[in-house]
């Protein structure tokens, strides 16, 4: 099943969205007593069949405004970086790599890094271009995995037990932050900069090792990959992340972007207010922003 956060005049409510993303109905009213977020939702692990849902209870989406599924987090969002092949090699020939050892191409452990929770945003919301402050604005689209069931030290041959379902994020950076800074939290913690949704399709109902990921830039198809093309997989990165450090319902975990980011092209092809940036994930939806 599909899962958001519906706005509303009092705040937010978790919603169930129908499979062709065009109606919802608020859970409050198929899980009684409940009244929290999504991570609360996440967390009490519900039992819910869209089968089970009342025709009389869905009502239409356009008419109502989703927020970013998580839209505060209570975490940083986990990211990793530079995972799949084609994209390592573009990033190690851009000269924009400052974390890399001398001549790798690709890593051999897993590059992990945060997002603050404030780089958190909606399908539809503005990113900033913050051009006082960075002219190399960049994309990255990229397969987010949401974390269910809490665990430490997680093993990979039980890691996807600890799934509860998948999103897609845009990993926007500023690369010249990024390169200047060293560590990558600067140039990719600015507000705005982690652009979720627009919802959470549970595990059931995906293979994320199949998954095709793509984005356009202004209509031009810039990236077009699979998730098959990872260098580390999904049970890898949780298995690293984890391995000293409990991961909690409601974590949010980037698995890289394919080929085909801004400076993969000569030269470079940075993001501009009035840019606008669609992902689309196989088995889950389009995310779709614009820069301002």
């Amino acid at each position: 099943m599909r899962f958001g956060t519906l706005a509303t005049g009092s705040g937010a409510s978790v919603v169930a969205v129908s499979e062709d993303g065009k109606k919802y109905c608020e859970v409050k009213h198929l899980v009684p007593g409940f009244s929290g977020d999504m991570t609360a939702f996440i967390a009490s692990a519900p039992s819910i069949q869209s089968s089970a849902i009342s025709p009389d209870a869905w009502k239409p989406l356009a008419d109502a405004r989703l927020l970013a599924p998580i839209p505060a987090p209570r975490r940083n969002v986990f990211c990793v970086g530079k995972n799949y092949h084609e994209h390592a090699k573009e990033f190690s020939q851009s000269g924009f790599d400052t974390s890399a050892a001398k001549g790798e191409t690709a890593p051999e452990f897993p590059v992990v890094f945060t997002k603050a929770p404030s780089t958190v945003v909606a399908d539809g919301d503005a990113v900033l271009s913050f051009s006082d402050i960075t002219t190399q604005l960049d994309y990255e689209a990229e397969l987010a995995v949401v974390i269910g069931k809490a665990g430490r030290g997680i093993k990979k041959a039980d890691a996807l037990k600890h799934v509860w379902g998948y999103t897609i994020v845009n990993d926007v950076t500023a690369r010249d932050l990024q390169q200047k800074h060293r560590q990558w939290f600067l140039g990719k913690s600015m507000d705005t900069f982690c652009p979720m949704g627009p919802w959470i399709v549970t595990a059931d109902e995906v293979d994320s090792t199949n998954l095709g990921v793509r984005c356009w830039i202004n209509d031009e198809l810039r990236q077009d990959a699979n998730t098959r093309d990872l260098i580390f997989d999904i049970p890898t990165i949780i298995e690293t992340i984890s391995a000293g450090m409990a991961l909690q319902p409601g974590d949010v975990i980037a698995t890289g972007t394919p080929a085909g980011v801004g400076i993969g092209f000569k030269p470079p092809k940075f993001l501009k207010p009035g840019d606008v940036m669609k992902i689309s994930i196989d088995k889950i939806g389009t995310l779709t922003n614009r820069v301002e």
